[in-house]
């Protein structure tokens, strides 16, 4: 029997009354406008770059690991089928969770904390803000604007998909946010959509369930380590009963495939009580709350902080990743010292935007400039610059 589509959502959002965009243009005739925003992200440059970005392992160390590419894609699979059970807004869901990352430079979490460093005298840098500018200044594709002009909602959602982020904006790595609000109002102190907040939670669901395979696929960690972790313990032992011969491989995957639909029908649990309990019947309802509308049971949170707690100590911090992250950080460290003493080797179009600058705004083009490599590129960029057997 096939799955009927749910009734829509009161509060969900509504692509005939969105509030448009900063610039304004003609509407599509063959796509709402959340769709049409998914779809420029899709194309855009900065999206393409997420092949060869690092999630957990550096693009080059497996072809079989995540890279920020195909974790965007778990995301946006996740939120999209999240969003459409609850009778939400699938393609600005998707949308969301697809643009989340574009501002993450290469490396990782390792790249993210030195071009902090590199940056702290100069504005600092946050990956979520520069996503931000990555969709409303740094993509360059159009004539009458520069980014993507794409809909409130989805900026909204870019933003704050994860609360409201007034707190933030005493920092200086968050001026961008209060320089571009100062023209174009995101509301800034309220819960973003409840669409929005499917991604967020998409990404918690996507991250814990593919570190884990990962993990193990890495041989950072055996599966039978995980049996007392809770929440993937009781699924494993659960697998392991019901197929006592299945091979180990198959096992793991069995298991990461039930974890997601656990954690997923924890939050349509949770969402729905919390929707009963709030009485929400629109999406400036859901804004207007004093908490998250779409979220995990306490149950659930608890059991993946402990998850999270293992990953924390058996992955992220194996001396294996330890090595990777340090060399990483040493490349990052090294080009922008030597762009920002030197930045007339700068490729041209580069060194164009970095003159006529004060220090700090050569410093923004500069780290600008390596947040949107590739791994790849970062590691060949590298070697051409301080390597002598290399010669261009």
């Amino acid at each position: 029997m096939a799955l009927t589509a749910p009734i829509r959502a009161r509060f969900a959002e509504d692509p005939a009354l969105s509030l448009g965009r900063k610039v304004s243009e003609p509407e599509s005739l063959s796509r709402t406008p959340f769709a049409r925003d998914r779809d420029r992200i899709i194309h855009c440059t900065a999206f393409r770059r997420l092949k060869e970005k690092t999630q957990v392992f550096v693009a080059h160390e497996g072809d079989h690991f995540r890279t920020r590419l195909t974790h965007s894609l778990e995301v946006a699979q996740v939120a999209r089928s999240l969003a459409w059970a609850m009778g939400l807004d699938a393609d600005l869901a998707e949308t969301i969770a697809l643009a989340h990352d574009l501002g993450h430079p290469p490396f990782g979490h390792a790249g993210e904390d030195e071009l902090q460093i590199q940056m702290e005298p100069f504005g600092g840098f946050d990956h979520n803000v520069q996503t931000f500018r990555v969709v409303t200044k740094l993509e360059r594709r159009y004539p009458r604007w520069d980014g993507l002009n794409l809909t409130w909602e989805t900026l909204e959602g870019v933003i704050k998909h994860n609360g409201p982020v007034t707190d933030k904006l005493a920092k200086p790595s968050w001026s961008a946010i209060s320089e571009f609000d100062a023209e174009y109002d995101l509301g800034l102190n309220s819960w973003a959509s409840a669409e929005a907040q499917c991604a967020a939670l998409a990404d918690d669901i996507a991250y814990n369930n593919h570190d884990v395979d990962d993990g193990v696929q890495a041989g950072l960690f055996h599966l039978k380590e995980l049996l007392d972790v809770p929440l993937i313990g009781p699924i494993l032992h659960g697998v392991f009963q019901e197929f006592p011969d299945l091979d180990h491989g198959i096992v793991r995957l069995e298991a990461v495939r039930r974890m997601i639909g656990a954690m997923i029908n924890d939050v349509m649990g949770e969402t729905q009580a919390r929707v009963l309990r709030t009485g929400v019947s629109s999406a400036d309802d859901v804004r207007n709350l004093d908490h998250a509308l779409v979220s995990f049971s306490r149950d659930m949170a608890e059991d993946l902080a402990r998850l999270r707690e293992f990953l924390m100590s058996r992955m992220y911090r194996h001396w294996k990743v330890n090595r990777t992250r340090s060399q990483a950080r040493r490349i990052l460290a090294e080009m922008f010292q030597l762009f920002m003493a030197e930045p007339d080797v700068l490729p041209t179009e580069w060194y164009a935007r970095a003159q006529n600058r004060d220090e700090a705004g050569r410093a923004r083009v500069v780290c600008d400039y390596i947040a949107g490599m590739t791994d790849r590129f970062a590691i060949e960029e590298h070697r051409r610059l301080f390597h002598l057997d290399v010669w261009n």
